[in-house]
């Protein structure tokens, strides 16, 4: 009777303290959540991987379903490749909607808050995704399949409602640019196509109802742990091959996101600066509160630049102070700050909108005005 009478007590007091600390946590968020239901669609590679290969016949190059994977938040390895939680999974707390299940997981899956299709290898050219993987044609049939079974499930009329609103977040293309090796010229046509396929991806979403769109363009490839180990460079040096062919692809991606908001009716979008974001922490990591940012935390080699997980490679201890967890994805620290300037940035960030403005945005809202809150 003592032991259970302890018991009681005990569980009545975390009660109270359940009672009065998540209301305070919950309205002390409630001012970032868009005020309307809310759908995240997510499509691109391993950044927004959140562990869609683990159910996919790939290579290990391709998996990150085993430790020190996911160390940090989760203590234990999801499939995301990095030390804990990817960039869509800061956007879906700041949406206050589940922490993302890959799109592939068996068992019965609630879809009326969007899907993560993202799987690690994915290019947008065919030919270019790694074996296995999961195309970016892919990815935007199972969201077409998502989007007939929404309306199987709701009606053609809420079904439409929710794909109106919903966002449809893209992070496409590093893979066809890290696996390429091409001359100038061959570089401006890679991109044009790269660009090509994107735009038709678009297209068909907006054919089954999507409005909303939200791009990461290309972050700075050059500098990425894996190629400075790859290409020989010393120091804080970058492959400029790389970086000059990242450029051409965010110039282009921008010019034809601008052609198809002039013919799209009811088209809207943003474009957050991912290649600058990163860079600037890479270069300038004590600005942002880091002590390391050109080596990443795990793997094996100069800048160990790869091999993290695979025997043997190093450590560190503390990732919140690399920009990089593997030789190829920032570390949780660095998404979560990102995905604050995603949510709520100015325009030297993340424009026309930041993702909050276009979550809260009316499908058919053509005025002009636009305001940024300041960070």
């Amino acid at each position: 009777m003592v032991a259970m009478s302890n018991l009681s007590f005990h569980f009545h007091l975390l009660m109270i303290f359940f009672l009065f600390t998540v209301p305070a946590a919950i309205s002390k968020c409630d001012h970032r959540v868009p005020s309307k239901h809310v759908a995240l669609f997510v499509v691109g590679d391993s950044v927004f991987d959140p562990g869609n290969n683990n159910f996919r016949n790939v290579t290990i190059d391709f998996r990150a379903d085993f430790w020190p994977y996911g160390e940090s938040f989760f203590n234990f390895s999801t499939g995301r490749f990095t030390d804990g939680r990817i960039l869509p999974d800061f956007l879906s707390m700041n949406l206050n909607i589940p922490l993302w299940k890959p799109y592939l997981a068996p068992g019965k899956q609630n879809f009326l808050h969007g899907a993560n299709f993202a799987g690690a290898g994915a290019a947008a050219l065919e030919e270019d995704s790694y074996s296995g993987t999961i195309s970016f044609s892919e990815q935007i049939s199972y969201l077409e399949d998502v989007a007939s079974l929404l309306k199987q499930q709701l009606g053609d009329a809420k079904a439409k409602k929710l794909l109106n609103e919903a966002v449809y977040l893209f992070s496409i293309g590093g893979v066809d640019y890290l696996t390429s090796i091409a001359t100038e010229t061959e570089e401006e046509e890679l991109v044009n196509m790269v660009i090509g396929n994107i735009t038709d991806g678009i297209m068909k979403i907006y054919a089954i109802g999507g409005r909303k769109f939200a791009f990461q363009n290309m972050g700075p490839l050059g500098c990425m742990p894996l190629v400075r180990k790859l290409y020989g460079l010393t120091n804080d040096s970058c492959y400029e091959d790389l970086l000059n062919i990242a450029t051409l692809h965010n110039d282009a991606l921008a010019s034809a996101i601008e052609e198809l908001e002039t013919q799209l009716p009811a088209f809207k979008y943003l474009i957050y600066d991912y290649y600058n974001l990163l860079l600037d922490r890479i270069e300038n990591p004590s600005d942002y509160g880091f002590t390391e940012g050109i080596s990443a935390c795990c793997g094996n080699g100069s800048f160990l630049g790869s091999g993290c997980g695979i025997e043997p490679y190093e450590l560190c201890s503390e990732p919140s102070e690399y920009v990089w967890f593997d030789g190829g994805h920032p570390t949780e620290h660095a998404y979560e700050q990102l995905a604050k300037v995603v949510w709520e940035g100015g325009p030297n960030a993340t424009k026309p909108y930041n993702m909050k403005q276009l979550f809260e945005l009316e499908v058919g809202d053509e005025s002009s005005s636009k305001s940024w809150s300041i960070i």
